[in-house]
């Protein structure tokens, strides 16, 4: 499932991705053919020369840590 607000899911972003990565196509030029901003589109190109395709799924927006939360101890009471 994907974000309802999102302009792609992760096929789109996956055709998006090897467009520019293995087609050879500008960012700009993606961005304008999927409808995405340049920056969306760079997001997902980068990610997919990262992590290939498993990279174009959906990604928790949950913090990895929270240096602020409220010890443990003190939640208890």
């Amino acid at each position: 499932m994907f974000h309802r607000n999102a302009p792609l899911t992760a096929t789109g972003r996956l055709r998006l991705a090897r467009c520019v990565v293995e087609d050879g196509w500008p960012l700009r030029r993606a961005a304008e053919r999927f409808q995405v901003s340049y920056t969306t589109a760079a997001r997902w190109a980068d990610r997919y020369r990262q992590l290939g395709a498993a990279g174009m799924q959906d990604r928790s927006s949950r913090p990895h840590h929270q240096p602020g939360r409220t010890p443990a101890a003190i939640e208890e009471q």
